[in-house]
């Protein structure tokens, strides 16, 4: 490679030609990083302060860096790192898709918010395009690693350079049979209007030589055909898996696409798109109808990055920037792959050697377990199951023994992400069909499940089944299921909730509690829900269940300001907080006033912490820690030890806005003392004593390993050890 030619994503400098003046953006000096002040200047009496806060986007962008981390690590299984080098590459789309599509969007209609960390929209957009353009450079390079390490456990990719004849004849002909069908050229010019570019779609520019004319056309590289192309192995003359690039085979063999011309050039790009799905309240008669609408609309969302071949002739990326109507900014050169999250293809191959071993997890009850067992056991005791390591069939079973069971008269459910192929939607169904009452409330807004979501409510009301869409400015995110059944002492409820969506799928790689109950107080509670949710309430108050956006927010500032009472007059004072993300920062600034009354809280928060720990007088007491592993930490525990008289929450909310005040959001007691205890005494504990994949966080912004003199122990290997010696 000339060494005067670009390497990793950099900003689009054409060679020779300059896109056009009139689409750039005047752009202020780009802003240096907050970093935290000295400690002398910060001041403990002024909460509001920005230096007391991350910015929240920068934050998610390095959690996004630690699971890149794990691609790096070779601890690792060496198609495990592939996944993760996929997983942070897909997290990165969505993070242009929307948050850097949502900042882009204030920026042009003069919205001029401030975080809390003191940015302005403009710096903030500077900030988050400068540490993803690093981070593509990143994923970049963690790529070449691991593909020479596939190569060197006979798994290798070509380059058209590296072809054969052979291999290129080959090639040739499965472009021929398999490729070239599915392909649309289309031309654009003045009698071919420039073609509508999908978000997350792969494109040729082509430049072809017609009629004496140079013309333009766009050739899409098809999503439904592999990205890795298998080559046999008597042509690759080597033992082991040989792959081809879908792109590299359409760009050689793209003279095929064009007969009676001649291809000039074909280069590569690359389109992301805002992907926030927003509904206006005045439009929101009929909801279905409504994101039905904005999901149309979406496919012309404006682009927020466009990815370039590092080669591409300046006329070609001033055509591309003109037709999307971009300015300059949104350009990003690269001379290296384009789409990492295809990679997850790679990890699909047949080399167990190369992946993580497989488990079974244990299930509480068999598919085919007789109801009058579960709903016995269910009446007298509290039951937890904690995911991936006790299998989602415990929730199937739950169902299907509501459905079976002749004294069940009415199931209720709320589904957010039930996944493309559940097995809770025929179960539903069936219940319906044999006469019981059944409601579900299906969440249409869950952002990228929207589309499936509509499918699934039409299909639960085609089959007679009450369907309730949600709120237009709300989400329901709250995992509820509530079973009433006719037993002979009168009406007996059956409760279970859960951390996590009622998915199969992600109940196998995200860790998620489900807690199944038929505590008198918690199913008057779910009972009151449904009725907020299916019908009309201003209800304000609940027994025993934390509700957003009713009383969540109130209840739990609460709680930790009567943590901070305990410490004040010596009592036992501590709270430990497992979840997601943290960047409200009105509960930053009441976890603040805790830490300053002694407070000691332990943090364990798997994404963005907009909070900064161990400040003097300000955070001293806060220790923040986040774990990235085999697993998607996904649960959610709020513990407290309340002068000695603990109490403990779990359910689907994080401590962030949305969650607090725009969303349906449910934390459950946990009543039982020995699930308590064993959340405690066993998960909370093995959490804080993880020092192989937990990261720590410091008042800089930092996160660094535990120290290495603390020993080497795994929170997810004893968890999982741990249900398998339970079980044997």
């Amino acid at each position: 490679m000339d060494s005067a030619e670009p390497t990793g994503m950099q900003p689009v400098q054409p060679r020779g030609e300059r896109i056009r003046p009139e689409r750039r953006r005047q752009r202020q000096p780009r802003v240096q990083l907050r970093a935290v002040p000295p400690r002398g200047e910060v001041d403990p009496t002024n909460l509001k302060h920005p230096a007391l806060y991350i910015n929240r986007e920068l934050s998610w962008l390095e959690f996004n860096e630690r699971v890149l981390a794990q691609a790096r690590d070779s601890r690792h299984p060496l198609l495990e790192r592939v996944k993760f080098l996929a997983i942070s590459a897909a997290n990165l789309d969505e993070f242009f898709m929307i948050r850097v599509a949502t900042t882009l969007k204030k920026l042009r209609e003069g919205i001029e918010d401030v975080a809390p960390d003191g940015y302005n929209t403009e710096q903030q957009l500077d900030a988050m395009r400068s540490r993803a353009r690093q981070m593509l450079q990143d994923q970049a390079a963690v790529w070449a690693e691991l593909r020479e390490r596939l190569g060197a456990e006979n798994v290798r990719l070509v380059e058209p350079a590296d072809w054969t004849p052979q291999v290129r004849e080959y090639l040739a002909g499965y472009f021929s049979r398999e490729v070239s069908p599915v392909l649309t050229p289309l031309a654009f010019d003045p009698g071919h209007p420039f073609p509508f570019i999908s978000n997350l779609s792969k494109n040729f520019a082509v430049v072809v030589r017609h009629g004496n004319r140079t013309k333009f056309a766009r050739v899409k590289v098809p999503h439904v055909l592999p990205r890795f192309i298998p080559i046999p192995e008597a042509l690759a003359g080597t033992s082991g898996l040989t792959f081809a690039f879908l792109e590299d085979v359409v760009r050689t063999n793209i003279q095929e696409l064009f007969p009676g011309t001649q291809v000039k050039g074909a280069h590569l790009f690359h389109i992301i798109r805002d992907a926030d799905l927003e509904i206006e309240r005045d439009e929101a008669d009929d909801l279905l109808e409504s994101v039905d609408r904005s999901l149309r609309q979406l496919r012309h969302g404006a682009i927020s990055l466009l990815q370039v071949e590092a080669d591409m002739p300046a006329r070609v990326i001033n055509i591309l920037v003109e037709n999307f109507e971009v300015t300059e900014d949104v350009v990003e050169r690269t001379s290296e792959r384009m789409g990492l999250s295809d990679w997850m293809e790679l990890t699909r191959m047949h080399r167990p050697d190369l992946r993580d071993a497989p488990f079974s997890p244990r299930s509480l009850w068999r598919l085919d377990e007789d109801p009058e067992v579960i709903f016995d056991e269910l009446r007298y005791q509290d039951v937890l199951v904690h995911h991936p390591f006790e299998s989602f069939g415990s929730v199937e079973a739950f169902l299907r023994a509501a459905v079976k069971d002749a004294h069940v008269i009415a199931i209720k459910m709320t589904l957010y992400r039930s996944g493309a192929n559940s097995p809770l939607i025929p179960l539903l169904i069936e219940a319906a069909e044999s006469g019981k009452q059944v409601a579900v409330l299906v969440e249409l807004k869950a952002r990228f499940d929207e589309r499936n979501n509509i499918l699934w409510a039409k299909r639960l009301e085609s089959h007679g089944i009450h369907v309730v869409y949600g709120f237009p400015d709300l989400k329901t995110h709250a995992k509820l299921c509530l079973v009433v059944r006719q037993e002979p002492d009168g009406i007996q409820r059956y409760v279970h909730t859960a951390t996590g969506n009622y998915n199969p799928e992600t109940a196998k790689v995200y860790t998620d509690f489900g807690l199944f109950t038929a505590n008198p107080a918690v199913v008057s509670d779910v009972s009151d829900i449904f009725n907020y949710l299916t019908g009309y309430s201003s209800q304000k108050e609940f027994r025993t269940v934390l509700v957003a956006p009713v009383q969540l927010r109130m209840r739990l500032t609460e709680l930790i300001t009567r943590e901070t009472e305990h410490a004040r007059a010596g009592r036992p004072a501590r709270m430990i907080f497992k979840f997601n993300a943290l960047t409200d920062d009105q509960m930053i600034r009441v976890l603040y006033r805790a830490s300053q009354a002694g407070v000691s809280t332990d943090l364990i928060v798997r994404g963005i912490c907009s909070l900064r720990p161990g400040l003097p007088g300000v955070s001293d007491n806060i220790r923040v820690r986040s774990i990235v592993g085999r697993f998607l930490e996904h649960s959610r525990i709020y513990w407290f030890e309340n002068g000695g008289q603990e109490e403990m929450y779990i359910g689907s909310s994080d401590l962030m806005e949305r969650n607090l005040d725009r969303r349906v959001e449910t934390l459950m007691p946990v009543l039982d003392p020995d699930i308590l205890a064993h959340l405690r005494d066993v998960v909370l504990h093995a959490y804080l004593r993880d020092t192989d994949r937990a990261m720590t966080l410091d008042s800089t912004g930092r996160y660094e390993r535990p120290d290495a003199a603390l020993g080497n122990f795994n929170a997810q290997r004893f968890l999982l050890q741990h249900y398998t010696d339970t079980t044997e």
